[in-house]
């Protein structure tokens, strides 16, 4: 466990804000995170878990001590008849634990390439892109609760995935309490994941449902898409769409896409028929958030060095640099102003994706 104090934040927030943290520790092992608990003064202090820092927003110096994670290592952990069972890391980087499964073989996780983040960070907010769901691809997790100092396991079920959602961002249900962790129970602000397991089917089926990887399965003049292929059109075609944050600072997709009613979905389209939308399993229809920005004008517009992106207006960007970077006052009140102009126009309330801090 290494301690560091006063330390900047800027070079691990994808958005570039700056911000200092009075204490940052770096985990490395599920044992520091033991180790913490056990100290005498950090112990007893708030703390803030920060992964690749690629889905907060920081208004602000962060007063709880900052749990840098960057436990390592990947690893075949099982395999069945089914199935590849891959761990990870907590700290590994997402995008090159997903490549680095495809060079052994295991395919899968190709859909979700090129999203930024941590291994450990991908449950927490059930990352998805094009037709796949981290919780399509997940076996199950280890975790530490700082509040009893137990480690534990929680499979899918446990986990309670739903879009872009999870137990992990929750508040507990019963603070204090002390027993076993039960199933639905919130752990925000109380465990920190450290390993990761996907469950990575022997029996692949190429996932083409999106239109743009459909179009391109069908350009590519072959009768079935292979693993590398799709991971290497969606590489394509993200970095045509969304701005590189090592380039220029972002944190992904700003809004999530709002799930509205049928009748709400006929209503919308009653005054905006191009509006783009998408039947849900459950019944409801996805909107597009990106669209509901852009037809609101908002593409390109700024506040202070906050901006919305001009190729997509789902993301938030940073136009300044170095100590002049872009504050989380100023993405916060671009944020905003987006909101009341999306709800005015369609009466929909568009909810940040990233934690805002």
């Amino acid at each position: 466990m290494l301690v560091e104090k006063n330390a900047s934040l800027q070079p691990y927030n994808t958005f570039g804000i700056v911000a200092r943290a009075p204490t940052l520790v770096r985990i490395s092992c599920a044992d520091d995170l033991h180790t913490l608990r056990a100290d005498p003064i950090l112990g007893t202090q708030p703390w803030f878990v920060l992964g690749g820092g690629s889905n907060v927003v920081l208004t602000g110096d962060v007063k709880p001590v900052v749990l840098k994670i960057e436990i390592l290592g990947r690893r075949l952990a099982q395999e069945t008849e089914q199935a590849w069972i891959v761990e990870a890391g907590a700290g590994e980087s997402w995008h090159d634990t997903v490549a680095w499964t495809l060079a052994q073989g295991w395919p899968g996780l190709e859909n979700l390439a090129l999203i930024p983040g941590t291994v450990g960070a991908a449950p927490v907010q059930n990352i998805g892109a094009y037709g796949v769901e981290l919780q399509d691809r997940f076996h199950s997790l280890d975790a530490v609760d700082l509040t009893t100092g137990q480690s534990f396991t929680l499979n899918a079920a446990q986990c309670a995935f739903g879009y872009r959602d999870s137990v992990f961002k929750h508040a507990p249900a019963q603070p204090g309490h002390s027993g076993s962790l039960p199933r639905g129970m919130g752990l925000a602000g109380r465990a920190v994941i450290t390993r990761v397991r996907f469950s990575l089917p022997k029996c692949w089926k190429p996932e083409l449902s999106y239109t743009e990887l459909a179009r391109r399965s069908t350009e590519s003049g072959h009768a079935t898409a292979t693993p590398q292929q799709i991971f290497d059109w969606v590489c394509e075609i993200r970095r045509a769409k969304l701005p590189d944050p090592a380039v220029l600072g972002n944190a992904g997709s700003f809004f999530k896409n709002p799930t509205v009613t049928p009748e709400q979905c006929a209503d919308i389209i009653a005054r905006e028929p191009h509006i783009v939308h998408y039947p849900m399993p459950d019944g409801s229809i996805k909107l597009a958030a990106g669209w509901l920005i852009d037809a609101c004008g908002w593409k390109g517009k700024t506040v202070g060095q906050a901006a919305v992106y001009e190729k997509q207006a789902l993301v938030l960007v940073n136009r300044g640099h170095g100590e002049t970077s872009v504050t989380g006052g100023e993405v916060m009140t671009l944020a905003r102003a987006i909101q009341t102009s999306v709800y005015e126009r369609f009466g929909i309330r568009l909810e940040p994706e990233p934690v805002i801090l």
